[in-house]
């Protein structure tokens, strides 16, 4: 199944575990905010239960956090009041026109489709301001057959991110994004997987990403 035919607010309510909720802010974001790479006004996308908006609010930044899901967006509300938490469409950001400085989008831009795609990068330029920086974590391989959301082509990012779509791309490199998959995990769902794909420190898969950033231009 792919990510597009999920019911994410289904999901975060029965699933047991969430992949890519670990219970703590994800490890790549630590690094863009402590190399100074968050600033002013800040949108969490696709925030799902917060951690990664609380964990900004925590560092003094004020954040927006928004989701489709209202289970998600209900549990973010009961971590923190320090955030703006909203049940939102993405794809449209509608009420959040010339907004923000920075934006996150952790483990998004993958679940979306084609066409929702290029809807979600035009509804984020009309919610940034000029000079925004958009950060990116998408799926960049899939390994050892493992279930998940769609592969994204480094053609795709460029193709989408184009100038004509508002943005600019200066950073576009492979990284490695923590999950709550252990091994044990693994082995229930996927037993193939177990000793053939990178684990982190806590026996945390790793899924191969794209860390993108990309900067608002003029249309």
């Amino acid at each position: 199944m792919s990510a597009p035919d999920l019911d994410f607010d289904q999901v975060y309510r029965e699933s047991p575990y969430v992949p890519w909720v670990i219970g703590e802010p994800q490890p790549l974001l630590v690094e863009l905010e402590a190399a100074g790479e968050i600033r002013g006004e800040v949108l969490d996308v696709g925030c799902g239960p917060g951690d990664n908006a609380t964990f900004l609010a925590s560092r003094g930044y004020h954040v927006t956090g928004v989701d489709g899901s209202r289970t998600a967006i209900d549990r973010a509300r009961a971590k923190t009041d320090e955030v703006e938490f909203v049940v939102a469409d993405a794809t449209r950001l509608d009420g959040f026109e010339d907004r923000f400085d920075t934006v996150l989008d952790s483990a998004l831009y993958h679940c979306l489709d084609d066409d929702e795609q290029r809807a979600y990068v035009a509804a984020l330029h009309r919610a940034c301001r000029p000079g925004a920086t958009v950060h990116v974590f998408c799926q960049a391989e899939q390994l050892a057959g493992m279930p998940g959301p769609r592969v994204i082509p480094e053609d795709n990012l460029r193709a989408t991110f184009t100038v004509a779509g508002g943005w600019r791309i200066t950073r576009l490199e492979r990284a490695s994004y923590t999950t709550s998959m252990t091994e044990e995990i693994l082995a229930q769902i996927h037993p193939e997987a177990v000793g053939r794909v990178p684990l982190d420190e806590r026996g945390r898969f790793l899924m191969p990403v794209w860390q993108v950033a990309v900067e608002w231009v003029a249309l």
